[in-house]
């Protein structure tokens, strides 16, 4: 299973994106306090569009409570990283994949990532930016996952229509 976790999380907007992201994608969230926002602030409920109450979140006082309780393997993503995140094996569709991202301002505390730098990876980019916004980077790894995995059982066809776009034009 795929799992984003989010470590202090400080921008609603975004974290109502990624749970839309882990809905789609049968992901499991897992938000770390503390959390620059409430869960039931408007932010959230609106970039989250209808979704939200489908997400499958848990929330966790601090890190040390999430490596207790969560077990598997541990990526780390964070502009220290000198890996791509293409560059890591994600095939095996029973393993626990944990994805986890720092907060938007600060990134993941170096403290943190220290005894994992074999797991640390960077989404590459040129020189001119430092980061890429936090719901667009989460959908990036996730689907890269995906992808390894020929995408589990999500949809490649518009499953509220009953025919696509290119069938009702011919």
């Amino acid at each position: 299973m795929i799992h984003v976790v989010l470590f202090e999380p400080e921008i609603p907007g975004n974290t109502g994106n990624i749970m839309r992201t882990c809905v789609a994608t049968h992901s499991k969230l897992h938000l770390i306090k503390p959390l620059g926002f409430s869960l039931d602030e408007k932010y959230i409920k609106r970039s989250g569009v209808n979704y939200i109450q489908d997400c499958d979140y848990t929330v966790y006082e601090n890190i040390e409570e999430f490596f207790s309780k969560n077990q598997g393997t541990y990526y780390f993503l964070t502009r220290y990283g000198h890996v791509p995140h293409t560059s890591f094996d994600y095939h095996d569709k029973k393993e626990n994949l944990y994805f986890i991202f720092g907060k938007e301002s600060t990134g993941i505390p170096r403290e943190i990532l220290k005894p994992h730098l074999n797991r640390c990876m960077r989404i590459p980019m040129t020189k001119n930016v430092r980061a890429l916004n936090l719901s667009n980077a989460v959908a990036i790894v996730v689907y890269e996952a995906l992808r390894q995995q020929d995408y589990l059982d999500l949809e490649f066809s518009e499953p509220h229509k009953s025919k696509t776009f290119i069938e009702e034009a011919s």
